[in-house]
Parts: C-alpha cells; sequence; structure tokens
C-alpha cells in the first residue's frame, strides 16, 4: 500500500508546476477568461451574450472547470486502455472484469452526474466515463497490488434527462490530494468506447469534508485518516482555486446506509 501511495505522491509533486501549456490545457474558459481579464463576458445561448452579472448565467451556463485525468485513467493516454474492453459499460463499478475477479471493498456510495449543454438542456445520448481510488488509495490497473484489477471503473451512457448514475464505494483521500472522483464526458456511447475520442470535457467531482470523515473513522479507511487531516480543499491543486465551486457533490447518507452523492454539470457538447 505504501508504494501505492508513492505512485500518487510522485503524480502531484510532478503536475504541482508543469507550466503555462499545461494550465492552459487544463483550464476551463472561465479560468482563462479571468486570467486576462475579460470575465465579464462568459459565453452565448441562444445567440444571446451572457455576462457575469445576467442571472441566467448562475441557472446553468456556466461550463464546469476542466482538470486533469491524473496518472491513472486507463483511457489509452498514459498506459492502459480499459475503454475498449467488453464489460466495461456497467452501472455496478466495485468488481472487475473481464477475467480478473477483485471485488473493492468499502463504505457504499452511489454517484450521479447529470450532464446539461450550454443552453441549459440535457446531454441526452452521451456516455460518460468514471473512476476513482480504493480506499486504500490504490488506482486499480496501476497501484502496487492491483495492478491486475480493473475495478471502480465504468462507462454510462446519459438518459433523457442527462444522467448517468454508478454504484461504487467511497473513495479514500491519499497523500496530497482532497476526497475526489474522475470523468470523462463524450459526445456518445460508441465515442467512449471506441478508444479514439474525442472527449468532451474531463474533471473532477469534489467530496465534502464532513461525509469524508465519518467514512474515513471506519474500517479500512485509517490512511485517509492522516491524509484528510493534512489537506485543505483550498490547498488542493485541482480544487484550490475556486473551492470546488461547480465541483462539489451533493451528499446524503450514512455511514450505516451508505452514501448518495449527485452533481449537475454544464459542458460544452
Amino acid at each position: 500500500m505504501s508504494e501505492a501511495i508513492n505512485d500518487n505522491d510522485a503524480y502531484v509533486r510532478e503536475v504541482h508546476d508543469k507550466g503555462l501549456q499545461f494550465d492552459l490545457r487544463t483550464m476551463s474558459r472561465r479560468r482563462m477568461l479571468t486570467a486576462l481579464g475579460t470575465a465579464g463576458v462568459l459565453t452565448a445561448v441562444g445567440g444571446r451574450i451572457l455576462t457575469d452579472a445576467d442571472p441566467a448565467v448562475a441557472a446553468c451556463a456556466a461550463e464546469v472547470e476542466s482538470e486533469t485525468a491524473g496518472p491513472y485513467p486507463a483511457d489509452g493516454s498514459n498506459g492502459p486502455q480499459i475503454r475498449t474492453v467488453a464489460g466495461v459499460v456497467r452501472s455496478d463499478i466495485r468488481s472487475s472484469f473481464g477475467g480478473p475477479t477483485g471485488v473493492a471493498g468499502g463504505i457504499g456510495l452511489n454517484f450521479s452526474l447529470t450532464v446539461l449543454k450550454l443552453n441549459c438542456a440535457p446531454l441526452v445520448g452521451a456516455a460518460v466515463y468514471a473512476w476513482h481510488c480504493d480506499r486504500e488509495g490504490r488506482y486499480s490497473m496501476y497501484s502496487s497490488g492491483v495492478t491486475g484489477q480493473n475495478y471502480l471503473r465504468g462507462i454510462q451512457a446519459t438518459d433523457a434527462t442527462g444522467r448517468v448514475s454508478f454504484t461504487s464505494i467511497y473513495p479514500g483521500c491519499y497523500a496530497g490530494r482532497w476526497p475526489h472522483i474522475h470523468f470523462e464526458v463524450f459526445s456518445s456511447l460508441a465515442a467512449a468506447t471506441g478508444g479514439s475520442g474525442p472527449i468532451v470535457k474531463t474533471s473532477q467531482i469534489a467530496l465534502p469534508k464532513d461525509v469524508s470523515s465519518a467514512v474515513y473513522a471506519t474500517t479500512g479507511y485509517s490512511r485517509s485518516v492522516t491524509n484528510l487531516s493534512r489537506i485543505t480543499l483550498a490547498g488542493d491543486m485541482v480544487f484550490g482555486d475556486d473551492l470546488a465551486a461547480r465541483e462539489m457533490a451533493t451528499v446524503t447518507g450514512s455511514v450505516s446506509s451508505g452514501y448518495s452523492a449527485a452533481l449537475t454539470i454544464t459542458v460544452n457538447g
């Protein structure tokens, strides 16, 4: 497990200062406009220019931030490719598939993502690939001890409301990162499972501290207690610039019954 944590720590150090080109690739439109001093104009909806003073922006027209996919996406961009493997389209991602038989243990978490377009309509028929670490902070297919597993990874197509949902476990907190879930949005299920994309949006879901603390007090999450105590949302390399304003999930439930997390995002898709 210590090797897995070291793997994750190394990535945090690697991307801490990658230079302007890296930053530009992972900045959202909002961040770029702010950096350029033109935050007063955000986007256009239905031929009408919206500004940051327009109430329509608060409703849904502000696109979710683009974030790094991290070092362990298994989308073919950094090593293994899981999106083309039969069985990856599934809602329950707790177990491995296609040969491996491991099952990720932990407190239950059902999480959903509702994807909207810039005109506030649901993005129907798109696809979301989601993945996250296990309760020990390890990523399947990459981290020491679980390279032969592919659990906690899956793809779902958005329904008529733009929603996808996954049955999973609550992810652990590894050193240097706030508790989170990764995701990529694709224009269609074929684009997601075909291996070539293109990717419409890469971002992350943040999980609240109070819930995380309750989960990490349970068996199997002991390392997460220390790691969470050493990181703040403001100090996180991904969520720190705006405190996960459009990426923080709403979470309900309990340790005994499990949790449900939900987030609605807007993408330019």
